[in-house]
């Protein structure tokens, strides 16, 4: 079964193609990287997805939605963290909890019982007052993870997630991203830290508007450099030298 389809997705923007014709498919409970330079298509690809944005020709299937005909049925079941930090700086943990758990309908009752487990996910115990602004980067990150997932969504979008946040809390932020997985939730994340990405389960790299490269870390590593050994960096320059 898979959690995402995606068949000839194409956004243009005038004369400028910023996705070109992609086709995809992503399995329930995978982890998949979408890896590319910036301009390269990752969110215009993202927000298509997520029913923010229509497509300009293509379908795209999101937990069995359009996203040209159902993206309101879309939104309701996924998740969606982008690389801008979005939660209300002059509210406390605990409010900016409350205000998403609203805006996804949650109740009162299940509002109460979620942010239990969003602050002891997040590591947050004994910081509930805090204003979100005294947070540290990995703290803030942690809490718009879980303002994402306070709704249990089946399907996570992380548009670049740890962009902004030191490597201890990258490596935190992924100990979680694992276990949601292990769990069952689809994670879709772009990210330009390689490092990350090699702790996906599938890898898609986009150059261009075009995917021209996908399969595991390790699938990717024999079909570019003939080495498992290769880091995935290497593979990434010699997927665009190909394409060049």
């Amino acid at each position: 079964m898979f959690a995402i389809e995606v068949y000839n997705l194409t956004k243009k923007f005038g004369e400028f193609v910023a996705v070109n014709n992609i086709s995809f498919k992503v399995a329930k409970g995978e982890i998949f990287g979408f890896l590319g330079p910036n301009g390269a298509g990752k969110s215009t690809t993202i927000r298509m997805l997520c029913g923010i944005m229509r497509p300009t020709s293509g379908e795209g299937l999101v937990g069995g939605y359009s996203i040209n005909n159902q993206p309101e049925e879309i939104k309701k079941i996924i998740g969606y963290m982008s690389q801008k930090f979005t939660l209300y700086q002059d509210l406390t943990v605990e409010e900016n909890i409350n205000f998403y758990g609203g805006i996804h309908g949650l109740s009162s009752s299940a509002i109460k019982e979620r942010k239990k487990w969003v602050i002891k996910m997040a590591g947050l115990i004994g910081k509930e007052n805090y204003l979100t602004r005294e947070l540290s980067g990995g703290w803030k990150q942690r809490l718009s993870l879980g303002c994402a997932i306070l709704h249990q969504p089946e399907i996570l979008f992380l548009d670049e997630p740890t962009a902004s946040v030191d490597p201890i809390s990258r490596r935190d932020f992924w100990d979680l991203i694992y276990n949601l997985s292990e769990k069952g939730t689809t994670i879709f994340v772009t990210s330009h830290y390689m490092d990350e990405v090699e702790r996906c389960h599938r890898i898609a790299i986009i150059y261009s508007g075009k995917i021209i490269a996908m399969g595991s870390p390790k699938e990717l590593k024999k079909e570019f450099t003939k080495s498992e050994k290769s880091t995935l960096e290497e593979v990434f320059i010699s997927a665009i030298e190909r394409e060049k």
